[in-house]
């Protein structure tokens, strides 16, 4: 142990005194690097990031947040979403339709300096907007959408319409779920009119025989009866007969189809209602987002960072002249063990 830290302790005194007798040579590496990165630092184009950051809603349904009453307040309008809505909004915002209109809106192949002649002028837009556009889901369950561009105010405003185009997708797929929804409720709303009616029509036919409330009329028919058999009426007895025959006959049939009436009126009250709900679904929006901060101008450039490319740059190139200086003198001490 004691010989192995007595050989590093000479490497060290050796790259020392080997960093010394060059030190002329690696300080002009290094300020030739450090001029050169500065240079290469100014011809960059800088560029000024703008940022949005959202959360998103629960709510995915207007008429279950506002008019359902078996609300448990899961659909809460005013509930901020997690991490599922998060990653929803994440997947909209990375979708076709948003970085399309970013692209014709803003005339960014142009903006890009892409040649709109190019064969592969679709896939240089494309790897340009993911370079200077990106999205990412925050720890607190929030979304931020950064722009990066050598115009700040462009910047700036294609951080918000990107943030207010979220709304556009999400309704408009909504929408037209809702709206197919809203079809397949009216047509079961128009069948249970046309089947009440056809009951309607049917205890109307009934009506015009006489029997208007089976119950009531039987009562009464056989109380009638009775005494008109105690008098000996005959033109009375032959009278009631033939209602009581009636009734008999229809009477059955009537408290059916007035029972299945009111089932049915029931029933289209509660179709009724989910079609109020659809409608509103299809016709109605809700904005997908809380705002927290909007983009705005922004007034200092956040690339290139000037100090950070000459540090690196210097830094490396020492790193570089250091492993070349290292190779000479490994070069030159083979060549005297061989002399």
């Amino acid at each position: 142990m004691s010989e192995q830290t007595t050989q590093n302790t000479f490497n060290s005194v050796n790259l020392i005194s080997l960093v010394y007798n060059w030190r002329k040579q690696l300080i002009i590496v290094g300020c030739a690097s450090a001029i050169i990165s500065i240079i290469a630092s100014f011809l960059i184009t800088p560029k000024y990031k703008s940022e949005v950051i959202m959360f998103p809603t629960q709510t995915s349904s207007i008429s279950k947040a506002l008019l359902n009453e078996n609300n448990t307040g899961k659909e809460d309008i005013l509930k901020f979403g997690e991490e599922e809505e998060a990653e929803q909004m994440l997947q909209i915002l990375n979708s076709d339709y948003i970085r399309s209109r970013i692209c014709n809106k803003y005339k960014l192949m142009k903006h890009y300096d892409i040649d709109a002649k190019d064969k592969f002028r679709n896939t240089l837009l494309f790897k340009e907007y993911e370079e200077n556009i990106s999205f990412e889901r925050t720890e607190f369950m929030s979304v931020k959408v950064t722009v990066m561009d050598k115009n700040p105010q462009m910047a700036a405003d294609i951080t918000n319409d990107i943030a207010a185009l979220v709304d556009s997708v999400k309704n408009d797929m909504q929408h037209e779920r809702a709206r197919q929804g809203l079809k397949i409720v009216e047509l079961a709303l128009f069948a249970q009119r046309d089947y009440i009616k056809s009951i309607e029509d049917s205890l109307n036919k009934l009506r015009k025989l006489g029997i208007n409330d089976y119950e009531t009329q039987s009562q009464a028919f056989n109380e009638q009866y009775a005494l008109a058999i105690s008098k000996n009426n005959t033109a009375g007895i032959k009278s009631l007969e033939q209602k009581l025959d009636i009734l008999s006959t229809y009477g059955g049939a009537y408290v059916s189809l007035r029972e299945k009436l009111q089932h049915e009126i029931n029933q289209l009250s509660i179709v009724k209602s989910k079609y109020e709900q659809a409608r509103i679904d299809a016709e109605q929006s809700l904005t997908s987002k809380f705002i927290v901060n909007r983009a705005f101008k922004a007034e200092k450039k956040s690339y290139p960072i000037r100090w950070l490319i000459v540090t690196v740059s210097v830094f490396s190139s020492l790193i570089l002249a250091l492993l070349a200086i290292l190779l000479i003198e490994n070069i030159k001490d083979v060549k005297l063990s061989k002399a």
